[in-house]
């Protein structure tokens, strides 16, 4: 990692190295480099380095250089309208610079980076197959991006990393979600039955619910407050984190207005700035804990539900995200329209919610009414879940919370 600065000076924008942070160079020198620098611009005395050197001469910076410059500015003015990028995109691009591209490329030149250069570092990748082609290609964009700005800067006369040459061809990823109503049941059973056996205030079966039947990301649902739920209402309020779309109103389905009912009846001390899935401690759960400990371990003890009762097993793979699609699924299996769809998930492209809706459309089973049936609580199987159904007195769930008294 190194620091330079960039200003503009006798009518040309400038580049600078001021130093490397293993030589003890850090932020505060830079900064300090560059309100000097600019002060002597202001003065008139600023000169460059070489005064005597050809016109058409130019300084070409390692990429090392590059990529600090590049991924400083990103950090400062990227993300949603110029305020810098999230924590999650901040983390995704130093891994893949740390762990990836400055291995190879760090103290290579910007000139010496050329398309057979490039295709090196991909035919390495793919020789040690840490990464699959997805990563690689996003890899090789951040590269490309990193290459644009040194043309534009004139350090560079062409991009290296830029075309579909350089890519891997895309391979199709294998979205799982639940599609079918006893494997929700059984899951949201399972997560109940560690809210059981916990030493900690009961959370998971609401958590799980709330990805499930509300389709927010793993981080959203954990940033979720209680100022957020509108019970009274029915929408979940979703503050945006990765993109403009992404801040919504979720309108809530009748089971899970009823689970987050009864996880708010549990926590009648709760603030409203209260994590909805607090620790312990009051404190944001790890997202990391969750897919571990609460995920992972409702998967396999709703697998036994199902062995038991001879309906198969939940998809492999299942992630916080597959529970997301399947609230997708969810929303089709009401009827509803893909703009529809796209507004309750945050989306920007159709191409996701096309793809589950072409699924969904294409069901002669009867699944979708079991779906139906329930998310808005009433009798879709023998079994059910563990919420007890009647004909009479409506929908109530476990803890006792009916649905007509909401």
């Amino acid at each position: 990692m190194s620091f330079g600065i960039r200003f503009r000076a006798l009518g040309r924008r400038r580049y600078q190295h001021v130093g490397y942070v293993a030589d003890g160079i850090s932020r505060a020198d830079a900064e300090r480099e560059l309100t000097y620098t600019l002060e002597q611009v202001r003065r008139g005395e600023w000169r460059p380095a070489a005064e005597f050197v050809p016109s058409d001469h130019r300084v070409v910076p390692t990429f090392h250089e590059a990529a600090t410059d590049w991924f400083e500015a990103r950090r400062i003015e990227g993300g949603r309208e110029g305020r810098g990028l999230s924590m999650a995109a901040e983390m995704s691009l130093r891994w893949q610079l740390q762990n990836h591209l400055l291995p190879h490329f760090a103290k290579l030149s910007l000139d010496a980076i050329g398309p057979e250069e490039v295709d090196r570092w991909r035919r390495s990748k793919v020789r040690e197959g840490r990464l699959n082609a997805t990563s690689i290609n996003t890899c090789l964009r951040t590269l490309s991006s990193i290459l644009e700005q040194a043309v534009e800067y004139g350090q560079l006369d062409r991009n290296a990393a830029k075309g579909r040459r350089r890519r891997l061809p895309a391979v199709k990823p294998n979205r799982t979600y639940l599609d079918r109503a006893d494997y929700i049941a059984a899951l949201l059973d399972a997560a109940g039955d560690l809210d059981r056996d916990g030493r900690v205030k009961p959370y998971r079966r609401a958590l799980l619910a709330v990805l499930v039947l509300a389709g927010l990301r793993i981080d959203e649902a954990l940033r979720l407050s209680w100022q957020h739920v509108d019970l009274a209402r029915g929408i979940v309020h979703v503050p945006g984190t990765k993109t403009a779309a992404a801040e919504r109103a979720v309108n809530l389905l009748p089971l899970l207005r009823d689970e987050l009912a009864a996880h708010a009846a549990a926590r009648d001390d709760r603030p409203p700035n209260a994590f909805v899935f607090a620790t312990g401690t009051g404190g944001k759960q790890s997202a990391t804990n969750i897919r571990r400990r609460v995920l992972a371990t409702a998967v396999e003890r709703a697998n036994a539900r199902l062995a038991a009762s001879g309906t198969g097993r939940l998809p492999e793979g299942l992630t916080p995200h597959s529970l997301r699609r399947t609230f997708a699924s969810l929303l089709y299996a009401l009827g509803e329209a893909p703009p529809f769809v796209m507004a309750q998930m945050g989306h920007t492209s159709p191409n996701l919610a096309l793809a589950i809706y072409a699924k969904e459309m294409d069901r002669r089973d009867g699944e979708r009414e079991r779906l139906r049936a329930l998310v808005e609580g009433t009798d879709w199987a023998t079994t059910g879940t563990e919420a007890v159904r009647s004909s009479d007195e409506g929908f109530t769930s476990p803890t006792g919370l009916a649905k007509k008294g909401l």
